[in-house]
């Protein structure tokens, strides 16, 4: 991409707004390679923070930067969930109105680590671990453990094979990476032996029930600007430009309202089931952890038979992680909620967004381009969102 500012060839996604009668900005937060042609993180935040200006009516200004004198605070699009109150109120974040994200009280609360419950009583754990939430999300969730030290990694590991076998998961690891699949004490002991001890007592690991080949859907709620919308979609891997299986992007169904107005949409059981897990964790998460104010939240769900199980009829199946800031499936979000917005008797649309590697991709020419070029990191990659042509309107 040869412009940074430019989002797409074909069709510019988030053009800024003219200044807003309030004179409030969208401000990106905690980006430092914002907008550089190739760097596919912050050239997707800021054409993402692009359209959030767009559909909010507020102006692009880039880069956060402290308000002068009689400004009011930016909106922010923050690259990660604010971790802290003190944090938040020092942006000017108050609430729901003020950033499309989140805000939590700990750092392990933003990540997969509070997903499951310790592998005994008394087990290290961090400042502010909340076992009610865990109690709270039993059911909706997969079975499994999250440790912070190495040796009750091993003793969680060992009670997990005895079931089959095992996924561990980095719990800051993003789009599939950072994880991997044991099937005995052997290869458990190998990967637990390549940890840095440190590494695991300061954000843990999880370790929950691999699945065989899972259907994982993504549950969301967002508002913005007044206007809130909820979701339901699946998602699909792609090979990265190494041959590894990654995210590669999501088709959503898109309702006007919350979760709600979601579970009224003619679904069959397994999606309602998605959507009811996503539900529990949602509100476990704010009934349990102080100070938390979420705009936009996506919750990765999975269904599949139990790896290892000869039982292939008996699934498994809850919420593997979420996620409290711009993710993958924001690009889909935007396009839904700015259909939404020129429209006020559209109730539903469908929008995807799409991860593609490698060169000459053909991209839709309706699509808004978040990224294409060569990234410093992952190689060529395309990244782009559309509204789906069977979007009913008026559903």
């Amino acid at each position: 991409m040869s412009d940074p500012n430019q989002a797409t060839k074909r069709k510019r996604s988030g053009t800024a707004a003219a200044a807003s009668p309030s004179g409030r900005t969208v401000m990106v937060y905690g980006c430092e390679p914002l907008g550089d042609a190739d760097s596919h993180l912050g050239t997707t935040l800021a054409n993402i923070a692009r359209k959030v200006a767009d559909i909010a009516g507020y102006a692009f200004a880039g880069a956060y930067a402290a308000p002068g004198a009689g400004q009011p605070p930016p909106y922010l699009v923050p690259a990660q969930t604010l971790v802290g109150a003190d944090l938040a109120a020092s942006l000017g974040v108050q609430g729901e109105s003020d950033l499309f994200g989140g805000v939590v009280p700990y750092a392990f609360v933003a990540t997969k680590a509070i997903t499951h419950g310790l592998v005994e009583p008394g087990a290290a754990a961090p400042q502010g671990w909340c076992e009610g939430f865990v109690q709270r999300v039993v059911g909706a969730t997969l079975p499994g453990f999250t440790v912070f030290t190495v040796a009750d990694a091993r003793l969680a590991g060992k009670r997990l094979l005895a079931l089959g076998p095992v996924r561990l998961k980095e719990p800051c690891g993003i789009g599939g990476l950072g994880q991997r699949v044991v099937d005995s004490e052997r290869a458990l002991d190998e990967a637990l032996d390549a940890m840095q001890a440190d590494i695991v007592e300061t954000h843990g690991l999880v370790l929950e029930r691999d699945l065989d080949a899972p259907q994982t859907y993504s549950v969301g709620q967002v508002e913005l600007a007044g206007l809130r919308a909820a979701y339901c979609g699946t998602q699909g891997l792609t090979a990265n430009n190494r041959g590894q299986q990654v995210y590669g992007g999501s088709t959503l169904t898109v309702v006007r309202g919350g979760f709600d107005a979601l579970l009224q949409q003619p679904f069959d059981a397994r999606t309602q089931a998605a959507v009811r897990a996503a539900m529990v964790y949602h509100d476990a998460a704010l009934a349990c952890y102080d100070d938390m104010v979420l705009s936009r939240c996506n919750y990765d769900v999975a269904f599949g038979p139990a790896a290892g199980s000869a039982d292939r009829e008996r699934v498994l199946g809850g919420v593997l992680e979420q996620s409290w800031r711009v993710g993958g499936a924001t690009g889909a979000e935007l396009a839904a909620l700015a259909a939404l917005r020129d429209d006020p008797r559209r109730t539903r649309v469908v929008a995807s967004t799409r991860e593609m590697y490698g060169n000459g991709v053909q991209v839709p020419d309706d699509a808004e381009i978040y990224f294409q070029g060569e990234d410093r990191h992952v190689g060529p990659l395309t990244k782009y969102a559309r509204l789906e042509p069977e979007s009913d309107g008026n559903a």
